[in-house]
């Protein structure tokens, strides 16, 4: 998207040596060679290929990538006028979720939400569309993820301050608008997510850094600064739990990034335990949130999110210096 004035605030704490995490570079997967991707704008994996869609400005087409070689072999057409394409999330076998919910002025009514059919050759299909509100008026959001487990389709909120996840009702009704339900507060600025193949955690990413969640629970597992990219949109993870991420521009590589290790160990400690049955419905055992408290790591000092501090510093001395020049400009006896 073109709102290219929130990577510097994502980026701000790092710049001012806020960012003293350590940096994970990610490895070159492979990069896009199709000059019609150039502001890839979320990322998914879909039968071993990378799937990915261009934000605002594009028709709405979804791009299947070959790994290998990083050259597209299928395009889908699925809507002529989109109003600002920004997620995608797996839909199963040979097909995506596009989410065209992107909303910069926060004066949407509703958003939508589609399941479109990728993989190798050109298409054009005209799928059901989906109409989705939230309860408590609009939101700007570039983030669709689903759960593999229930399929149930969330979005979070891209918001300067903080976002929430919401999530979509269970069976989404096409003759009717579908209400979202907020569930718990994410990472501000999220610009792309994906559930792990556990269905137990999910990540969320800005343009600097990615958040690994407990789920349902939504408990913080712990964070690390991504690779530099030019305006990082795109996270995926695959099968085997493999990490990626991509940015918009044009020939941009799609890098594989390895979790941090004491990451990594915590993901094992929450994993199930099998002493559950894995049901999703009412119990009397203690609520997911509760047990994810239980399991997960205490937050490192290091580890907690600091740039809130340096975005309200940031802002209040924009605030005295336009405050300054007013004054300075102003003549005596105006």
């Amino acid at each position: 998207m073109r709102d290219r004035w929130l990577v510097l605030v994502a980026v701000l704490p790092f710049l001012m040596g806020a960012g003293s995490a350590p940096h994970h570079p990610g490895v070159t997967a492979f990069t896009f060679r199709d000059p019609a991707i150039v502001e890839s704008s979320a990322l998914v994996v879909v039968d071993g290929a990378f799937v990915t869609t261009n934000d605002s400005g594009d028709t709405g087409r979804v791009f299947t990538v070959d790994p290998a070689t990083g050259r597209t072999t299928g395009v889908t057409r699925w809507s002529a006028d989109p109003i600002d394409t920004e997620g995608l999330a797996p839909a199963g076998h040979g097909a995506v979720w596009v989410g065209d919910i992107g909303d910069n002025t926060a004066s949407r009514d509703t958003v939508q939400v589609a399941r479109v059919p990728v993989g190798p050759g050109e298409r054009t299909v005209h799928p059901q569309v989906y109409d989705l509100a939230y309860p408590d008026g609009a939101h700007n959001a570039e983030t669709l993820l689903r759960d593999p487990a229930s399929g149930r389709l969330y979005v979070a909120t891209k918001g300067v301050f903080g976002g929430e996840l919401y999530a979509a009702p269970d069976r989404l009704d096409p003759t009717r608008t579908n209400r979202l339900r907020p569930v718990a507060p994410v990472l501000a600025i999220a610009t792309d997510g994906a559930f792990f193949p556990d269905g137990r955690h999910l990540i969320l990413r800005d343009y600097g850094r990615a958040v690994v969640y407990s789920f349902p629970g939504l408990v913080e597992v712990g964070s690390f600064t991504l690779p530099d990219q030019d305006q990082g949109e795109g996270i995926a993870v695959d099968g085997a739990g493999r990490v990626f991420v991509s940015s918009e521009g044009q020939a941009e590589p799609v890098l594989q990034v390895r979790l941090p290790a004491q990451l990594r160990t915590a993901l094992r400690r929450t994993s199930p335990s099998g002493s559950s049955s894995g049901s999703s419905g009412p119990s009397a055992a203690p609520s997911p949130a509760a047990a994810d408290r239980a399991q997960a790591p205490d937050p490192r000092p290091e580890d907690r999110p600091v740039w809130p501090w340096f975005l309200t510093a940031w802002l209040v001395l924009g605030g005295l210096v336009m405050v300054t020049g007013w004054i300075g400009s102003r003549r005596p006896g105006d």
